[in-house]
């Protein structure tokens, strides 16, 4: 299963709910890395201001900063690879990444139009009109 890891600037809480102001999009993102944690996904985020470490652990994380820096935050990256930055990924998208989306739609079966050839003359009778 992929690992995915979401890096996120200096929050108060990951809720969103704190403050005189909520942002609704820390509110989605936490119910849908929830979610999908429970779905078994190898999901984790991590806080600028909580957990410095993980920015200057990660390679891929840490040329980020060097080059874009907190501004560029979130920072969504999938074995290693950044996927998206500046918004968090949808339900969709996580669910995707993570290899949990619905499964691609099989091709419909051919519709069959019940045109047949007659015993004389083809589809046309023997008129010649087709």
């Amino acid at each position: 299963m992929p690992t995915i890891r979401i890096y996120e600037p200096a929050l108060c809480c990951d809720t969103g709910v704190c403050g005189a102001d909520v942002d609704q999009s820390l509110v989605t993102v936490t119910a849908d890395i929830r979610s999908l944690q429970e779905m078994g996904a190898d999901i984790m985020r991590h806080n600028l201001a909580s957990d410095p470490t993980a920015f200057t652990d990660d390679e891929t994380v840490r040329a980020f900063m060097h080059t874009v820096g907190s501004k560029g935050l979130p920072l969504t990256v999938v074995d290693g690879v950044t996927v998206s930055t500046g918004s968090y990924p949808t339900r969709e998208a996580l669910l995707q990444l993570a290899g949990l989306g619905a499964p691609e739609t099989a091709p419909a079966p051919r519709l069959e139009l019940g045109l047949t050839e007659t015993a004389v003359g083809g589809c046309c009778g023997g008129s010649g009109c087709c």
